[in-house]
């Protein structure tokens, strides 16, 4: 896969792409990386990227050519069409299953902006994807890239030691994840469920099953309004609601 990210700051992004999971994608060849400040496309002595929107308010809005310039400088360089996604408080709130979609993809390119916000044109022309990893507002699209382009580098082929870690993720079935647990059996009192150290795998996995079914019930009831339960995870789901 091949990122791109057009971002005013550049150098936020060394230590995201030079450590961890991101590095080590990239030393396996699974990614590349490259940050572009479009401030160098800008058309105008002073390399201006923003002005004062028409019919007036607060704040500067981003234009349309230094945006325009770069993408298409990119798309010029590029083997397959890119997939173009604006980092935007107004997008489309960002999930595991848009992670999954953005991974199958060869190329993508990040757009973040700052200030008031975007020429309209460059959402009409030149972006795909609209996406906003919250109901909240940042300073600038970069810290909502970073967290977009982690959850999707980590599911390309190759990049987990195991490769069943990121089907069973949360989210990923449909549900929270299921507790973890590691030695010692009992630290301070406080012990290991039994199924877990019974060396029983199907009372591992039914455990397993009916804890993230308890965990998803209790924090994010409404996953289960999209999520098909089998017979036995219907089930178990009733045993929960009686027990607690």
């Amino acid at each position: 896969m091949k990122i791109d990210v057009l971002s005013l700051f550049p150098e936020m992004f060394e230590g995201v792409f030079g450590s961890s999971i991101l590095k080590k994608a990239a030393e396996k060849q699974a990614v590349s990386y490259k940050v572009t400040n479009f401030r160098d496309y800008a058309d105008n002595k002073h390399s201006t990227v923003d002005d004062y929107p028409y019919g007036g308010g607060a704040g500067m809005v981003l234009k349309a050519q230094p945006i325009f310039d770069a993408v298409e400088a990119l798309k010029g360089q590029a083997e397959l069409t890119p997939r173009v996604v604006l980092l935007c408080p107004q997008g489309e709130r960002y999930t595991q299953k848009k992670a999954e979609e953005f991974a199958e993809e060869e190329h993508l390119i990040f757009i973040c902006g700052h200030y008031e916000g975007y020429d309209e044109r460059i959402r009409e022309h030149v972006v795909t994807d609209e996406i906003s990893i919250g109901d909240f507002v940042l300073t600038g699209g970069e810290l909502g890239a970073m967290v977009i382009i982690d959850s999707v580098v980590r599911l390309l082929p190759g990049v987990l030691g195991n490769v069943d870690s990121p089907i069973l993720d949360s989210y990923s079935s449909g549900l929270l994840e299921h507790p973890h647990y590691t030695r010692p059996a009992d630290f301070r009192g406080m012990k290991v469920p039994d199924p877990l150290i019974s060396g029983n795998h199907k009372k591992i996995d039914e455990w397993r099953m009916k804890e993230s079914l308890r965990r998803t019930w209790i924090r994010r009831p409404d996953l289960l309004d999209s999520y098909e339960l089998s017979e036995v995870e219907e089930k178990l789901l009733s045993e929960i609601k009686k027990e607690d």
